[in-house]
């Protein structure tokens, strides 16, 4: 138990070293990365106005019912759609927070895949 303490402590000091240069404006809010075990999620946030714009994540029933098998594809798959949904919501450019997270596997499919979908990092 000590150890997912120590991991999870960490985790956090790196979120709280990340947000502090970070943050999403009206003009350029954050999209933000949690990843769990099996899904990975994605939140477009203003946090001038404390809210969600747009939220995305692979439970939603569009990547479900999708052709993705592997995780990383379904994250990608998750990048496009919450881009969709952000220019629907009229949302162009973000600031993008990776959560703590290296910038590898999931997380960058997913960031590349929001990319790929119209979005301005």
């Amino acid at each position: 138990m000590a150890k997912t303490d120590n991991k999870k402590n960490a985790r956090d000091k790196r979120i709280k070293r990340i947000r502090k240069n970070l943050s999403g404006t009206t003009d350029r809010p954050r999209l933000r990365v949690f990843r769990s075990l099996n899904h990975i999620y994605a939140q477009i946030i203003d946090d001038t106005k404390g809210a969600t714009l747009v939220a995305m994540s692979t439970l939603d029933k569009a990547i479900k019912e999708g052709e993705a098998k592997s995780k990383k594809d379904k994250a990608h798959q998750v990048g496009v759609l919450i881009a969709e949904k952000a220019k629907a919501a009229g949302v162009n450019a973000v600031v993008f927070d990776r959560g703590g997270y290296l910038y590898h596997g999931r997380v960058k499919a997913l960031s590349e895949g929001a990319r790929e979908g119209g979005l301005e990092f």
